[in-house]
């Protein structure tokens, strides 16, 4: 990755949550708190699946990746949010340029891992007699390493034209961390090409994602409810459902702060969005799948009654 030696602007200044009117004490206590939360949740989910033989299967070991994924996410974004609210606001230029990287590298990542998730419940639910040959061990090692791959590759086109703009005027980032659109709204040179490749890859990332869950979960739906048994149905359903939360509440956040061609926007509707899926949705992940899955759930209950 290659920046740009002619930028004027070496630091940035991340503005934030400019609004808290004195409430910054009482922010960065009830973030910490999620962070602390959204690590050790994350963690409780990956040790219980490590420890226990029967969660060695292709689902858990799914949830296991995600969770992992999740821990970096956040330390992404979290911990310099955290010294943004005690007023160390500065950055710097490399420091930013891979901060937006990492954010969208792991962020595709989690995309395509989700979408791995749909298949292998598609081919669970489908094609139940084939599923233990097609989803193996190994197809889901090399799954998970094609979901890393295209992460890893999907924002180098975007970061290399962004190191490519110039930055003489202000530094103040309108956002709560760096990111693609509030730093070309810096920039002294054109970002209509900026803007368009922007468009483009996360449009289609996100479109070929998304497609792909969704068909998964067609073809899952009417093998669902050609199943006779309510009881059959409602198991069938309950694997799925704590994926199918999962994804929507991410895609959704992701879809309405990436996908448009223009980079002007509401700040504060940026900041909501940034909120929703770097800090809240990473929250969640843990909760929900030890909720809403009946054998985490169960595992879990049994090591806390050993514990009290």
């Amino acid at each position: 990755m290659s920046f740009s030696n002619h930028s004027l602007v070496t630091q940035f200044i991340i503005i934030g949550f400019p609004d808290t009117n004195g409430a910054q004490g009482l922010f960065f206590v009830l973030l910490s708190i999620i962070y602390v939360f959204t690590i050790s949740g994350n963690a409780t989910v990956i040790t219980l699946i490590c420890s226990y033989h029967q969660l060695h299967v292709p689902l858990y070991l799914f949830v296991a990746i995600l969770s992992f994924l999740e821990i970096w996410y956040t330390a992404v974004t979290i911990p310099k949010m955290l010294t943004n609210l005690l007023n160390e606001k500065l950055i710097s230029y490399i420091g930013c340029m891979l901060q937006i990287y990492f954010l969208h590298c792991l962020g595709i990542t989690e995309t395509f891992l989700l979408t791995a998730m749909a298949f292998d419940r598609y081919i669970a639910i489908c094609n139940p007699l084939r599923y233990p040959t097609i989803m193996t061990i190994p197809c889901c090692f090399k799954l998970v390493a094609c979901c890393w791959v295209i992460g890893f590759l999907g924002p180098l086109t975007q970061i290399i034209l962004l190191s490519h703009l110039s930055f003489c005027g202000s530094n103040k980032v309108e956002h709560i961390f760096c990111d693609f659109i509030p730093l070309m709204n810096l920039a002294c040179s054109d970002t209509s090409l900026n803007v368009t490749v922007d468009f483009a890859i996360n449009s289609f990332l996100l479109f070929l994602a998304f497609t792909c869950i969704i068909l998964s979960y067609i073809k899952i739906i009417f093998a669902v409810l050609q199943i006779r048994t309510a009881e059959g149905r409602s198991k069938a359903f309950s694997t799925c459902g704590a994926h199918l939360t999962v994804v929507l509440l991410f895609f959704g956040s992701v879809g309405f702060m990436y996908v448009r061609l223009t980079k002007q926007s509401s700040v504060n509707y940026d900041r909501v969005m940034a909120v929703i899926y770097s800090v809240l949705t990473p929250m969640c992940n843990p909760i929900i799948y030890s909720l809403r899955n009946r054998e985490i759930r169960e595992i879990l209950r049994r090591r806390l009654t050993a514990l009290f």
